[in-house]
């Protein structure tokens, strides 16, 4: 299985640097067995049926994204640096793991100042950069709040400058679990118009939490994509949110995650028969043609990136021919593509 065949060339003016407003008018191609129609967001209480569950990603995206001021004291005086960060992740230690740019004009106890409140030492560079904060607790996260910009994808971040449209565009109308550098971007879709229509006609919904890291970003590199190491991130399935799942599949209701993110979750905690059960940790689970899904049996997304682990996902879930199909109809039809563009309801024809 090689790293070219999922790769496709898509048309630049397809990616999409702002969401649909409203947020649930964006397309959705809903492929379901063999077919394929071009349906909006709001269509979804009519596309699913009573008694459904969609598992929906409750993580909170943090304006990760810093811009500081490295303060270096020399026998000539303060040297200061323009410093670029991105927050990736919390250490044990009280340390966050971080991209900085550029990364040369830091050295080891040096500070970077962030706003009036917020600074930040450096305390390791030789296994990744680990920043040390002045503050903890909820301190951090007012300051952070104050001085952060939202984390938008290099695609999107290439283009233009995060502002303060993205603090509410880049996060889901239920976002309740602050830790995520990146947004489950299929959930950006549905707002409370949306949720109330989908409760009147019996479709369920479970939360639960996967923190989606940077590394979700990160380019596969090599060419056979089954030795690609996948990234950890932290997720969480509560014993309420199992519950619920196994009471939908035993009635015969369909498991539809909306998010690569909810789906990878939902899989690394179900046993090999289907059942869900309660799980708190990291998951690096990869999936790609061949693997045999345990409690997914549909997927509600977005458009990926071409030879990204999300393409090799869908193509997993739909069939590889299946999925080429999909994308070249969204490419000839002008679907909007990646974390602001349009979804894709995916419904295998054997679950």
């Amino acid at each position: 299985m090689k790293l070219d065949d999922f790769d496709f060339d898509l048309p630049e003016g397809l990616i999409a640097t702002r969401p649909a407003r409203p947020r649930s008018s964006a397309r959705l191609l809903l492929a379901e067995g063999a077919g394929i129609e071009d349906r909006h967001v709001f269509d979804l209480p009519a596309i699913l049926r009573p008694g459904d569950r969609l598992v929906l990603n409750d993580t909170r995206v943090i304006p990760a994204r810093l811009t500081g001021e490295r303060l270096r004291i020399t026998p000539e005086g303060a040297v200061r640096a323009k410093i670029e960060v991105t927050l990736m992740e919390p250490q044990a230690d009280g340390t966050w793991s971080a991209l900085a740019k550029p990364l040369r004009k830091l050295g080891i106890g040096e500070t970077v100042i962030f706003s009036n409140d917020l600074s930040a030492d450096v305390d390791a560079l030789d296994d990744g950069l680990r920043l040390r904060f002045n503050l903890a607790g909820s301190d951090f996260d007012a300051a952070l709040n104050a001085a952060g910009a939202m984390p938008l994808p290099p695609y999107i971040a290439g283009k233009r400058a995060p502002d303060e449209r993205d603090r509410e565009d880049y996060q889901t109308i239920w976002a309740r679990r602050a830790g995520a550098v990146a947004a489950p971007t299929a959930s950006l879709h549905f707002d409370e118009g949306l949720m109330a229509a989908l409760t009147a006609v019996g479709v369920d919904v479970s939360f639960v939490t996967l923190h989606v890291g940077a590394g979700t970003f990160l380019p596969v590199t090599v060419e056979d994509v089954t030795t690609h190491k996948m990234h950890a991130e932290w997720g969480a399935v509560s014993a309420g949110a199992a519950a619920e799942v196994n009471a939908t599949h035993a009635a015969g209701g369909r498991i539809i995650p909306v998010g690569t993110t909810a789906l990878r979750l939902i899989e690394t905690a179900a046993a090999p028969d289907g059942t869900l059960h309660p799980f708190e940790g990291d998951t690096d689970i990869f999936i790609y043609p061949g693997y045999r899904f345990r409690v997914t049996d549909g997927l509600m997304t977005n458009f990926h990136l071409p030879k990204s682990t999300l393409m090799m996902l869908v193509s997993a879930l739909m069939g590889p021919d299946r999925i080429r199909a999909i994308y070249a109809h969204a490419m000839a039809e002008n679907y909007r593509f990646f974390s602001y563009g349009d979804a894709s309801l995916l419904i295998p024809s054997h679950p």
